[in-house]
This record gives structure tokens, C-alpha cells and sequence, in this order.
């Protein structure tokens, strides 16, 4: 029997204790730890923001000359820091150049140097739960798919990912997947993840540009399309064997010409063998020198 969810656990009420909109800063703290991901100075764009907690732990690293922005359907509602910028919108209907904008300066004329993007994007967004397993799991793939096609135009070269996926039997391929657009790309489960969540961290560090194709939908996904199977090729249509006739065992017999040929070589070389017995001639000689003696 499944454990039953623990609302008020010790990390709830260190978050309270802290002051952070919620308990999962203490997962990126954690990620933040082991991984180092963000730096100071670094850009942040974090989708999925509200309620806010992973706006406020990045604030704090990146310092004042950092820069985070945030985008989330929900309005995050907590005061904060400076250098944080928070937007309702969707985050797959926003162009990176409008979230780009938002911290980048107007450029002085048409000659300037393109714009800066961001180091790090954050992603702990998470579909609506329906309390099937499978299916929550695919449709997180799908939205994980569909960060991933932000990247290219938002993220730098060298940049890196923290995105939050559940887990089940597609999660290899997509980490397959991502590590082909970085260089380094695991997963991470924080301690401060429920012990009945599925909930698992894809952090992927050295952006190389983008290597996918686009996203592979899951048929199981509420509302998308199943990706029809790629078309079996066509069956070669095998040429029947003849069968070759088998060597003759005795050889053909020679032509007239060639018998006799044959027949002449052999006469010569008996009259060769007749002549061969000198031996009885001088024997004959010697004994002749003998009797004279």
C-alpha cells in the first residue's frame, strides 16, 4: 500500500522557516550543490517559475549583476528581488527574443552585436496530474520534448539544463536524446523529492547547439497524436536458384589427333628404354680385356 503524502514535512516547514514560496528551493539548493549549474552573473530563464521558489535561490547566486526571468500561466505573487523579471504567459507560445528582451538592452542601431542569452534554463514544470502513472509519465516526456525546442535561439553555447521529468520506461530515450545536444547529461533525484514521487531531475550541462529532430509526441499523451510507425520496407523479390550441373567425374576422351600423339610419344619413349641397357655391353667389354690378360 502506498505511503501516504506528508504535507506539513520537515522541508514545508524549513521553506516557511526561510522564507521561500515553497519546499522544492530546496531541490535546486541540492541540484545547485552537487552540480553547480548557475554561477554569478549568469542569466536564468525558468519556466514554469510559480510559485516562485526557484526564482528566489537564483537571485541569491547570480547576485546583482545576474539577470532571471521567469514565465508561468499562474502569476507568481511573492515580492521579488531586483534582478528577477516574472510574466504570466505560456512558455511555448513566447519567442525567446521576447523573453530576451526583457533583460537585454534595446540595441543602439543595427550594427550592434546580437543579443545575449541566457546561461541556464530552469524547467520544474510538471503536467496535470490524472493519477495514472503511465500516463502522467508520457505526458511529462511530451513537455519535457517541447522545452527542449526553446533552447535553440535562448540558450548559449556551453549552457545548462535542470528540467524536471517523471519517471518511467520513455525516460532513457529521453536522456539519450538531450545527451546528444550536450556534453555532459544525467539524472538526479534530490533528497527533498517525496518519497512517492516519480519526480526525477534531468540536469545536462554544455550546451552544443541543437542535435534533435522534433519531438516524438507519446500516443498515451491526453489530447496528441500517436507518431505513425515508419513504413516497412518493401520485400525484395528473391531470384529462384538454378541449380548448376555437376562436374563430370572421368574425364571426355581425346580427339583422333590428340590419341594419336599419345600413341607416338609412348612408342619413342619405349625405344628409349631399349636402348637404356648398356650395362650388359660393357660387362661384355670387360670380361673380352679379361681373357686377353
Amino acid at each position: 500500500m502506498a505511503r501516504p503524502r506528508e504535507l506539513h514535512d520537515p522541508y514545508f516547514k524549513l521553506a516557511k522557516a526561510q522564507g521561500y514560496a515553497a519546499r522544492s528551493a530546496f531541490k535546486l539548493l541540492e541540484i545547485q550543490e552537487r552540480r553547480a549549474v548557475i554561477r554569478g552573473g549568469n542569466w536564468v530563464l525558468d519556466l514554469g517559475c510559480a510559485p516562485g521558489s526557484w526564482l528566489q535561490v537564483a537571485s541569491k547566486i547570480v547576485g546583482s549583476k545576474g539577470r532571471i526571468v521567469g514565465i508561468d500561466l499562474v502569476p507568481v505573487t511573492i515580492d521579488v528581488p531586483p534582478n528577477v523579471y516574472a510574466t504570466v504567459g505560456d512558455a511555448f507560445a513566447t519567442s525567446g527574443e521576447q523573453l530576451l528582451a526583457m533583460v537585454n538592452d534595446p540595441p543602439a542601431d543595427e550594427d550592434s552585436r546580437p543579443p545575449r542569452l541566457f546561461n541556464i534554463v530552469l524547467s520544474d514544470m510538471a503536467p496535470n496530474t490524472t493519477g495514472t502513472p503511465q500516463g502522467d509519465h508520457f505526458r511529462s516526456v511530451t513537455l519535457c520534448r517541447r522545452v527542449l525546442e526553446v533552447l535553440p535561439g535562448t540558450l548559449m553555447r556551453g549552457g545548462h539544463l535542470v528540467m524536471k521529468v517523471f519517471e518511467g520506461e520513455s525516460y532513457p530515450e529521453l536522456l539519450s536524446d538531450i545527451a546528444k545536444s550536450f556534453k555532459d547529461a544525467k539524472g538526479f533525484r534530490p533528497d527533498a523529492t517525496r518519497d512517492v514521487s516519480r519526480e526525477i531531475f534531468i540536469v545536462a550541462m554544455g550546451y552544443r547547439g541543437a542535435a534533435l529532430p522534433a519531438s516524438t509526441m507519446q500516443p498515451e499523451a491526453k489530447g496528441v497524436a500517436p507518431v505513425p510507425p515508419a513504413p516497412r520496407p518493401e520485400k525484395v523479390p528473391q531470384v529462384p536458384q538454378v541449380a548448376l550441373p555437376a562436374r563430370a567425374k572421368h574425364a571426355s576422351k581425346p580427339s583422333p589427333k590428340a590419341a594419336k600423339k599419345v600413341v607416338k610419344k609412348s612408342k619413342g619413349a619405349a625405344k628409349v628404354a631399349k636402348k637404356k641397357p648398356a650395362g650388359n655391353a660393357v660387362r661384355k667389354v670387360a670380361a673380352k680385356g679379361r681373357d686377353r690378360r
